[in-house]
């Protein structure tokens, strides 16, 4: 049997991928880094030779740093993710225009069999960066990072709310009191006004039930069992404090909501463009331009809230992620790949950012509810995957539409409809499994073509 012709595939080289002569790494630590810069010596030799010092991690001694790594013209810096500590040296050498890049800390692991020191890992990164052979993480501009860490403040204090309401429901167990058997969610006007009453005093059933208002009205009967309990002074007190925290709580990620939209608006690529700056003609006709918060939120499942975290963890400038492939695979929604010889097999998605993941996992989850193209492909894979992999497979066809809009400021989402599968099926390979179907459990299939 002939062999099969091979394909020759050619390859260039990402820009990180240059040979460099004057590089420097940085083993960072808490306190302090060992610097390691590595240079062409000079003679008739050639050979290059390397400088080794500690550096403390403060911003005097970082700038003095930076005014060193100019004088010798260092061409790139290489940072090791390690922890927070790489801040200050990012943002100060960065601030002084040298071209730094962030590496993932297993990029950057010293070579097996050799001694583990912080002079030796430096050099190995120097030596590494110099042949060009690590990848940079996407580190964001200024004006995202600051709209980072209030979206991630937002979705922090979110979740402590949460654990305090979910104590408020412990705390009620305890009491005897079961509304939360009966009520959708706690944070009801409804239930808090119930709350409210219970801690001046009131402990009758009935008059607590009354307080129900809206579509609550019609489960007095459980409301009246559910709030026949045992509610003392010490669950009044306990139950007052948690009250207190939430509410606060609540204040300050209001104060973060009204504060992030500031900054969005305060960033030229996340507003409306004008339609005259529509050189592509990928705007619709008609259709008014609008913002890139306004234009995620059009995706179904994903809210004002969801897409101002997506702006802040992804960015505006799609240049860093030059496909949507690449974005996913940024984002841990693409499963590893492991191939040998002819042996081919997939693996785990990894962790990646959590908060991005985190807020696309539940916006996939919302979207699966939905009646709606990116819905019923949801619950198409589902049937054949499972939940969890039906997750992540909805999250990364999201992200794929996020990349689009993002790369184009005039791109809008378009609804393909709830039927689009149907309507694009192959019918002779429908036809064909219906037959084999039938077949496998005894029967003989005749067809007959209807008018």
């Amino acid at each position: 049997m002939a062999a099969r012709k091979s394909q020759v595939e050619e390859v260039v080289d990402a820009e990180f991928e240059r040979v460099l002569d004057r590089v420097c790494a940085i083993d960072v630590a808490k306190a302090f880094g060992n610097v390691c810069v590595r240079l062409p010596g000079g003679g008739q030799s050639g050979r290059r030779f390397r400088r080794i010092w500690q550096v403390p991690a403060t911003l005097n001694s970082v700038e003095a740093l930076a005014e060193q790594l100019k004088e010798l013209q260092i061409e790139k810096v290489t940072l090791e993710s390690t922890s927070d500590y790489w801040r200050i040296w990012y943002y100060v050498l960065e601030d002084r225009g040298l071209d730094v890049q962030l590496v993932n800390a297993r990029e950057v692991k010293n070579v097996p069999g050799r001694p583990k020191t912080d002079n030796l890992d430096s050099a190995w990164s120097a030596r590494l960066t110099e042949r060009g052979m690590l990848r940079p993480s996407f580190v964001p501009p200024p004006p995202i990072r600051v709209l980072r860490d209030y979206t991630r403040m937002r979705v922090d204090l979110t979740r402590d709310r949460t654990r305090h309401w979910q104590r408020l429901e412990k705390l009620l167990e305890d009491a005897l009191i079961k509304v939360s058997s009966v009520v959708s969610t706690m944070d009801l006007t409804s239930v808090r006004d119930m709350l409210d009453a219970l801690i001046k005093g009131e402990r009758d059933a009935h008059v607590l039930a009354g307080l129900a208002r809206g579509r609550l009205k019609v489960k007095h009967t459980a409301l009246v069992q559910a709030l026949n309990g045992k509610f003392d002074d010490h669950h009044a007190e306990l139950t007052r404090m948690l009250l207190q925290q939430i509410d606060a709580l609540s204040t300050q990620i209001d104060q973060l909501g009204v504060r992030i939209e500031a900054l969005i608006a305060d960033i030229p690529a996340a507003q409306a463009p004008s339609q005259d700056d529509d050189e592509t003609g990928t705007g619709t006709p008609g259709q008014r331009p609008l913002a890139v918060v306004e234009r995620l939120a059009e995706i179904p499942g994903i809210s004002v809230n969801s897409a101002q975290v997506i702006v802040a963890e992804v960015g505006l400038d799609m240049k860093v992620f030059p496909t949507p492939q690449h974005l996913a695979a940024w984002a841990k929604l693409t499963p590893a790949t492991f191939q040998s010889g002819t042996k081919n097999r997939s693996g785990k998605t990894g962790k990646g950012n959590p908060y991005l993941k985190g807020v696309l996992g539940t916006s996939a989850a919302a979207a699966g509810r939905t009646a709606t193209f990116i819905g019923e492909r949801h619950r198409r894979i589902i049937k054949r995957r499972g939940k969890l992999k039906a997750l992540v497979a909805t999250a990364r066809s999201m992200i794929t539409i996020i990349w689009h809009l993002l790369a184009d400021p005039h791109a809008r989402y378009q609804e393909l409809g709830i039927d689009y599968h149907n309507n694009h099926t192959n019918h002779y390979r429908q036809k064909r499994n219906a037959i084999h179907q039938l077949e496998s459990l005894g029967y003989t299939v005749t067809l007959t073509a209807t008018a």
